[in-house]
């Protein structure tokens, strides 16, 4: 068995003159959306266009306070590796030096190697359970295998996650054989964090948390979710595991390999088998909204009512395009050179990032507006329908159907659907929230 350990990084000049050419070409693109539309009466934009992006010289990698105490594990899978992957060598995992990146198949990506989580599970379940058909086809067949499964593309999660697509369905094996995995690549460290490759981290925030945080005790920490009886930590919102409770489940699933193996094979989500495991070696999940979350910072609802959100620090986005994660990215890197010493909060995600975008007409857009008013003849009528109603602060028209807000988002494209804002009402609704003196955290258990 080969150990899992991180390969050799290439070279930071490659890595410089990489990024240098790839903001050349995206400087240009983003020169050519802002002025190449001036004259139309519609504004187009992505979330690439709120931000200039940084020289790479000027990325900063502090030296954060026991960034060698933490192992990263980056969970991804053949039908979305190539495309979601070489992303986060230059932003996510670019300060990061310890981190292991498993899959459904083993392979090299921009020059980092992906192992093959599955590779030691019974052969009987790989025989026995539809899923591994996609599995090993890959094993015999290598990325070519891909072609003949027009399905594993992807595609918009469901509450019951994406039933329809092989990969994701396959995926449910990877979470359990991981931790063993896991353990095998670094047995030392004092914390694991787990994500996926639609995942963001802001690691300033994460270490700062971390650190109220005893890493000899037993620690289970994610974004909860639940399935019947069983309360879980969301797989794509990220979660954390210190070394005792990692150490922990390990030994539970190497003890009964039979009866997890089965388990897992009977249901549909492998973060919820965790979770199921977890609970039954004796640890209860610490739930950590709104700092690990699962939805992008467009669409984040930064004005919850019931756990307002707007003074804690963000730790995870979910759902991220490498767009997206890019944006983020660029964000932070401005963030640090104007406020080296300040955690950024909620707050200041919607502040500098969401809120300058919400004071235009855009087309091929949609603000995630969700209370809806039938038959409206016109998106201007739709407009006249929000700015009737003192409490709505955003709409959004499509196919004569108009959708009001009470909540401002900037939201996501979609073609044919047209969004607007109150400006100026946002405004108002941002005065009257907190200046945050003091920083909210999720803090342990006493």
């Amino acid at each position: 068995m080969k150990p899992l350990h991180r390969v050799y990084r290439p070279s930071r000049r490659r890595i410089y003159l990489f990024c240098f050419v790839v903001n050349v070409f995206l400087g240009s693109y983003l020169l050519w959306r802002t002025f190449g539309g001036i004259c139309h009466q519609w504004t187009h934009i992505t979330p690439l266009n709120l931000l200039s992006l940084p020289h790479p010289e000027e990325t900063i990698c502090p030296s954060f306070p026991g960034v060698q105490d933490i192992h990263f594990i980056l969970k991804t899978g053949a039908s979305e590796s190539l495309r979601k992957l070489p992303i986060h060598f230059n932003t996510t995992l670019r300060c990061i030096p310890h981190f292991s990146i498993f899959s459904d198949y083993e392979e090299d990506v921009s020059g980092f190697h992906v192992y093959d989580v599955l590779r030691d599970v019974d052969e009987r379940f790989k025989n026995e359970y539809p899923e591994f058909k996609l599995y090993n086809s890959l094993r015999d067949s290598g990325r070519e295998a891909l072609s003949a499964w027009h399905d594993v593309k992807d595609q918009e999660s469901t509450p019951g996650g994406k039933p329809d697509n092989p990969a994701w369905v396959l995926d449910k094996w990877k979470f359990l054989p991981m931790m063993r995995e896991t353990l095998r690549a670094r047995a030392n460290a004092k914390w694991y964090i787990f994500v996926e490759a639609d995942t963001y981290i802001l690691w300033p925030n994460l270490f700062a948390w971390l650190d109220k945080f005893n890493a000899s005790e037993p620690h289970y920490i994610g974004h909860a979710m639940a399935a019947g009886d069983i309360t879980f930590g969301h797989g794509g919102s990220g979660y954390i595991l210190s070394h005792p409770a990692l150490k922990t489940i390990t030994e539970s699933y190497s003890a009964d390999l039979k009866k997890w193996g089965e388990f897992t094979g009977n249901h549909w989500a492998g973060d919820c088998v965790l979770g199921k495991l977890i609970k039954e070696a004796g640890m209860d999940l610490l739930w950590s909204w709104p700092m690990l979350q699962d939805t992008k910072p467009w669409t984040f609802d930064y004005f919850e009512n019931q756990h307002d959100p707007w003074c804690y620090p963000p730790v995870s986005y979910h759902h991220m395009d490498p767009e997206d994660i890019q944006a983020i990215w660029d964000f932070e890197m401005n963030w640090r050179r104007e406020n080296a010493s300040k955690h950024i909060l909620h707050r200041d995600v919607f502040i500098k990032l969401i809120q300058p975008g919400c004071n235009k007409l855009k087309q091929d857009w949609d603000n995630r507006s969700n209370d809806v008013i039938s038959e409206v003849p016109s998106a201007a009528e739709c407009a006249a329908r929000c700015a009737a109603n003192e409490e709505c602060v955003q709409y959004s028209y499509e196919s004569e159907t108009c959708r009001t807000s009470k909540v401002p988002k900037l939201g996501v494209r979609k073609a044919g659907s047209v969004s607007g804002w109150m400006a100026e009402r946002i405004n108002q609704t941002v005065t009257q929230k907190s200046s945050c003196e003091k920083i909210e955290w999720i803090n342990p258990r006493n």
